[in-house]
């Protein structure tokens, strides 16, 4: 690419700072962020102060212009034609983009989205896809379009899924996947030669914005499926459970092939990596547990303290649908 090749990103999540870092650092020769557009600060945490999200935090301490509006106008459409962007990229940003907005920047407006398109289309895709038992995901880099995540796809990073892996650690290696993705594609965008696949819409599955209820377990559904939905609700919404008439947050589970007599939901035992629970089909084995105000702990550090006898039920709830209808 001759000459500096300029960035301008959107997005609101720390999922992007892998990528932004490659950028900034590695590919500094070469690219430069012109203007960073991200959400409004927002209260977070237990005290809910009002603080920078993570992407502004990252440009200002490099001193890039950040832009927050509260919903994109032609202000901000002026803002990004001013940068003279040649490409924006999005990832995680949370505005939908306007025609205009779109097709500003000289090649126009490309999306970095968590999972392997068309499937998991929409708003919780790296959950979604842990949960429902996945084995492997990855990250699409497709063109912006006003259909939500509709748009054709350049290539897709793939990562596989792992048995004890939740959300967090998964999103942990789409992160980095984004890296390896836009360092092949941008020379070939660059050149204009890089090709863009339609995707198949009869086959896109759509996932939604996750809620606290979606944690409740109901322990007649299959050990493998209990598993996947407590792994892909970690860190957040996070699957719960009453133990002694107490609230306990499970953070880790897998699946074990035996089945047990008891009836779903029984703790039919404990191992050294677990506590044992008899579901519809096989066996969960509960590997991180959590009191209401303590830490994530290994179960068999959680039981030191923690009485919990062999026999005690635990209660089921119906477990809600993750997938959309079309």
């Amino acid at each position: 690419m001759a000459g500096k090749f300029k960035i301008a990103f959107l997005g609101s999540d720390a999922i992007a700072l892998p990528l932004l870092d490659w950028i900034a650092g590695e590919g500094r020769g070469a690219l430069e962020i012109a203007a960073v557009f991200t959400q409004p600060d927002r209260p977070a945490g237990r005290g809910q102060r009002v603080r920078p999200n993570a992407i502004k935090a990252w440009a200002t301490e490099r001193g890039i212009p950040v832009h927050q509006p509260e919903k994109l106008s032609e202000s901000e459409r002026g803002i990004l034609a001013n940068a003279a962007a040649d490409l924006a990229l999005v990832m995680a940003y949370g505005h939908i983009l306007s025609e205009a907005f779109i097709a500003t920047p000289r090649l126009g407006s490309l999306n970095f989205h968590a999972s392997v398109l068309p499937r998991y289309r929409g708003a919780s895709p790296i959950q979604t896809a842990v949960a429902c038992g996945e084995t492997a995901t990855g990250v699409s880099l497709m063109r912006v379009v006003r259909r939500l995540d509709a748009g054709p796809v350049a290539d897709v990073e793939r990562v596989p899924i792992g048995p004890l892996d939740t959300a967090g650690d998964i999103e942990t290696k789409l992160a980095q996947a984004c890296v390896p993705l836009l360092a092949r594609t941008l020379p070939l965008l660059a050149q204009g030669v890089l090709s863009f696949l339609s995707q198949d819409d009869a086959q896109a599955t759509y996932c939604r914005r996750l809620e606290k209820k979606d944690g409740l377990l109901n322990f007649g559904a299959s050990a493998a499926a209990l598993a996947a939905r407590i792994n892909g609700l970690f860190p957040w919404p996070g699957c719960t459970t009453e133990m002694d008439g107490q609230t306990i947050r499970l953070g880790l589970a897998d699946a074990l092939p035996q089945s047990s007599a008891a009836e779903p939901g029984t703790v039919v035992g404990r191992d050294p990596e677990g506590l044992l629970v008899a579901a519809g089909e096989g066996t969960l084995r509960l590997r991180r547990l959590q009191r209401a105000g303590g830490r994530m702990l290994p179960t068999a550090e959680f039981l030191s303290g923690f009485s919990m006898g062999d026999g005690t039920r635990l209660p089921s709830q119906p477990m809600t649908e993750l997938l959309l209808a079309r």
